[in-house]
């Protein structure tokens, strides 16, 4: 059985926290994402050189923070070309009303995928 977090998906951000890959201490970002069931995608315009990015990369165990909810995960490229399109869609759909274009952001930045573990 799997348990349903679509009340969640509208919220505006999520908050990230990776362990700082030097520090070891936990590092904490707001971002934009969307929801596909269990699966948390997010876009990484700094691509592979964003310090998150980094941080997933070395300890792929993260949580996240999605209004009051707290989840463990488990941070993972995303290297399928149609699990890539569904998350740019997703995101691109859901933040489409932004005052900012992202249609090149869309295109260019890095996808990253939390399997929640719920």
């Amino acid at each position: 059985m799997t348990t349903d977090l679509s009340h969640l998906a509208s919220e505006a951000f999520c908050y990230l926290t990776t362990t700082g890959r030097v520090s070891g201490r936990p590092h904490t970002i707001e971002i934009w994402f969307a929801l596909n069931q269990q699966t948390l995608y997010m876009l990484s315009g700094g691509m592979e050189r964003s310090d998150w990015v980094k941080n997933a990369w070395r300890q792929p165990n993260v949580t996240v923070k999605i209004k009051d909810m707290v989840f463990a995960g488990k941070a993972r490229p995303v290297k399928d070309t149609a699990e890539d399109a569904l998350a740019r869609q997703l995101i691109g759909a859901k933040y489409h009303e932004s005052e900012d274009d992202l249609d090149e952001w869309l295109k260019s930045a890095l996808p990253v995928a939390v399997d929640l573990l719920v």
